[in-house]
Parts: structure tokens; C-alpha cells; sequence
């Protein structure tokens, strides 16, 4: 068994509570979606400097440039990075899949202004923490945000590639798309950002871009112990970070409904 597998099959029972999490029983209708994408949108942000990250630590991208260490992981994250920070959206415009969620925000009236706010001022990574503060999101939420931080300080490709691969899987995006296309029979409206956004992110994740960072971690380990424990260790933390993500979205929701 491959020390991939392994992994994978330390990871189970972690991701079965994720995948069973009650936040998929709460998530009914249109109303709850715009609950959770307002908090989420701080996850999808955050993802895009787990990329970067990920960018500088495998690519050249200081000057002079020279030759990197190893292509092949250089050329795996820089197709990530690709799809993820210049897709095109549903009209051929090329757009980040983070300025895609916010305009499918903005389609469904949901809450935009926190993220619009916390990234406008957010200047550097000691200043994150700060404006988490002054926020008013979930503190879950915020301890979600500042976890992806604490793993990109540590420098470490290998860890960083570890939440990035394995702290960010779910199935939100299949419930998502159920429930949208019965609020659009409800409504009469067609709600074209959020289900291409939806689609490409299905499509992205499951048929590219995860088998490329497996990849990219049997690259970045190779046979060094060392580091495929702390790939465990931290895909475990970052999974344990989503879950209680989940949580505190799941709480919100349910408070929505009480009012």
C-alpha cells in the first residue's frame, strides 16, 4: 500500500464526519444558502493564498529567474493556479473563482460587504488577524482563516500542499445546485453565476484539479517519513478546522430560521 493510501485511509473517518455533518440537514432553501456563502466566502478567499503560497514556494517568481527545483511540481501548481485564479466565467471573461462566488453572492442578494470590506484592507499576513477581529463572522469562521495562515507561515510546501488538498474537500457544490434549481422553478429566475460557478467547481475539483494534488504531494514527499507524517497531521488538523467551519455555519442557519 502506497503511502498515499495510507493517508487517505487515516483520513476516513474524518471526512465520513464531514460528509454526515448536520449543516447538509439544515441547508433547505435559497435563504440558508445565503447564510452559508457569506461565512464561506472567507474559505474561498483564504484558498487562493494556500495557491499562492503553493505558487511561490514551487515556481520562480522573483527576479532573475532561474530554473526551478523540480517542473514537475512547479508545472502542477502553476495549472492549478490557472484554473482557479483566471477561469473564465459563464460569459468567456476571465475572472477568479473567488471574484465568480462574490458576483453569485450578489446574483441571490446575499451579504457581500464583510468579505468586500476585510479585502479591500487586508494589506499583508500580519494584519489578517486584526481585521478577522473587527469583523462580524463567525468565529469559527475566523478560526478557520487564521489556521490557513498559521500552516502558510510555516514554509513548508509539503504541509501547505496538505491543507490544500485535503482540508478543502466537500459536497456542498451538488447539494447547492439541488437546492438552487428549485428555488429557480419557485421563483421564475434563472440564476446563471451560481450555477455555472457551481458546475466548474464540480468540474475543476473532481476531474483536474484533485488528482493533480495528490500528485503534487507524492512529488513534494517522495520517501522522506518525515514529511508524510506531517501531511498527516496536518491534513487531519485541516479537516477537523472544516468541520468545525461547518459548525458554526450550521448554528447560524439554524438561528436564521428561529428569528
Amino acid at each position: 500500500m502506497s503511502r498515499l493510501h495510507i493517508i487517505e485511509k487515516e483520513l476516513k473517518v474524518l471526512q465520513e464526519k464531514l460528509h454526515t455533518h448536520e449543516l447538509y440537514n439544515v441547508l433547505n432553501d435559497l435563504e440558508d444558502v445565503k447564510v452559508f456563502m457569506q461565512e464561506h466566502v472567507f474559505a474561498v478567499w483564504d484558498f487562493m493564498s494556500l495557491l499562492k503560497a503553493l505558487q511561490q514556494q514551487l515556481t520562480c517568481v522573483s527576479l532573475p529567474w532561474i530554473p526551478v527545483k523540480n517542473a514537475i511540481t512547479a508545472r502542477f501548481i502553476n495549472e492549478i493556479v490557472h484554473g482557479e485564479e483566471t477561469d473564465v466565467n459563464e460569459v468567456g471573461v476571465p475572472k477568479s473563482h473567488f471574484e465568480m462566488y462574490v458576483e453569485a453572492m450578489e446574483e441571490i442578494s446575499a451579504d457581500t460587504s464583510q468579505i468586500l470590506n476585510f479585502s479591500k484592507q487586508v494589506s499583508d499576513i500580519d494584519s489578517i488577524e486584526r481585521l478577522l477581529e473587527k469583523s462580524d463572522i463567525d468565529e469559527k469562521t475566523k478560526e478557520f482563516v487564521n489556521f490557513t495562515f498559521n500552516v502558510i507561515k510555516t514554509n513548508k510546501p509539503h504541509i501547505i500542499a496538505a491543507s490544500f488538498t485535503f482540508g478543502r474537500e466537500d459536497i456542498i457544490p451538488d447539494m447547492f445546485l439541488q437546492i438552487v434549481k428549485k428555488a429557480e422553478l419557485k421563483e421564475g429566475k434563472n440564476y446563471t453565476k451560481l450555477n455555472y460557478y457551481l458546475e466548474r467547481h464540480i468540474e475543476l475539483d473532481g476531474d483536474e484539479h484533485g488528482p493533480l494534488a495528490l500528485s503534487m504531494i507524492k512529488e513534494l514527499c517522495g520517501n522522506d517519513t518525515e514529511k508524510w507524517e506531517e501531511v498527516l497531521f496536518y491534513a487531519k488538523e485541516s479537516i477537523l478546522k472544516r468541520i468545525d467551519l461547518w459548525s458554526g455555519i450550521t448554528e447560524k442557519i439554524k438561528k436564521q430560521v428561529l428569528v
